[in-house]
């Protein structure tokens, strides 16, 4: 039986046991303690049992077949799947915890910084240049994720597994909390304000009231992209800690140690990111302190893990600045 189950794993990566290991946990979590808010349960499992198998079927296709669209989907798989298992939160994140917990970040709002920043941040410089820059900078998450992943498969194949596998596990994480600590985030209360769910937060409801999109930002062209991202796309229960904030500092993290020609560049846009998170609305200030303190922890713990992962196997993938050693020279 040991053989066999080395045979079948034997070229599973830190990256795909994380992937395996995650649509895993979900799928039982949600078989024992599912309730009435999850009402299409046995769907969301047997989703998750067939993607297993589908990413199981991907790694064994790749080992009998090495052309360059497999190579591609083998090891992009991971990115493949971060938007489903990101809009599947809306329907497990009131699993553990029923009613959203978004008084109680109002409150650490208050507490932090005597205001609410997440209303009170865009009514400060309702400027369709400053709009235009955090919306631009909050859309380029998308593009830190996708282009630093295809410029390191293209520059070399040791640093993106590196990528990968540590910005998955970050991901992976962050998804993981959002089943214990569900809050909406103000993007919600601004577009629902009159929801069932949302009415203990009347004080907040009054400044959203007081406090509208500024009608000149609506004419912006990133405002309304990101609406029209957002208009298909909204998952309530997704704030705490942000992972826009989390895996775009991650990507940071791999521009300064394997694109170093743009790694400026790239922090610039990532403080940004971060402003423009809280100014458009889309999470309140103290999801980006957790996102930020989420990627301090949880970077240098993957790549632990991913160093730990590589030991013993052959060929040594050591990414520049890791240090990798087989049993030999250990």
């Amino acid at each position: 039986m040991v053989g066999i189950a080395r045979a079948l794993f034997r070229n599973y990566g830190f990256v795909d046991w994380a992937t395996q290991g995650y649509l895993l946990t979900i799928a039982v979590l949600i078989a024992a303690f599912h309730n009435s808010t999850v009402p299409a349960w046995p769907w969301l499992v047997t989703v998750h049992l067939l993607t297993i198998t589908a990413v199981h079927g991907v790694i064994r296709w790749h080992d009998r077949e090495s052309s360059g669209f497999v190579e591609f989907v083998r090891h992009f798989y991971p990115v493949l799947l971060y938007a489903g298992l990101f809009r599947e939160i809306e329907f497990t994140n009131r699993m553990f915890v029923r009613a959203y917990l978004d008084l109680a970040a109002m409150g650490w709002e208050q507490w932090l910084f005597g205001c609410q920043p997440s209303v009170q941040f865009m009514t400060r410089f309702p400027f369709l240049a400053v709009s235009e820059v955090l919306y631009a900078a909050y859309f380029s998450y998308y593009l830190m994720i996708g282009g630093v992943g295809l410029a390191l498969f293209l520059r070399n194949r040791q640093q993106f597994f590196h990528y990968l596998s540590v910005v998955s596990f970050v991901l992976y994480v962050c998804f993981l909390i959002y089943l214990f600590v569900p809050i909406a985030g103000p993007l919600f209360l601004y577009h629902h304000p009159e929801a069932p769910e949302f009415t203990f937060a009347s004080q907040y409801q009054e400044l959203v009231r007081a406090n509208p999109y500024p009608p000149a930002l609506k004419s912006g062209v990133f405002f309304q992209i990101m609406n029209l991202i957002y208009a298909g796309f909204d998952v309530p229960g997704a704030a705490l800690p942000s992972s826009h904030v989390a895996v775009g500092l991650s990507t940071v993290f791999f521009s300064f140690r394997y694109l170093r020609p743009i790694r400026y560049w790239h922090l610039t846009a990532a403080i940004l990111l971060c402003l423009s998170t809280v100014y458009c609305h889309y999470h309140y200030a103290v999801d980006v302190l957790t996102g930020a303190l989420t990627a301090l922890l949880l970077v240098p713990l993957g790549n632990w893990l991913f160093a730990r992962s590589m030991q013993g196997r052959l060929p040594i993938i050591q990414p520049e600045g890791l240090e990798l050693a087989s049993p030999r020279q250990r």
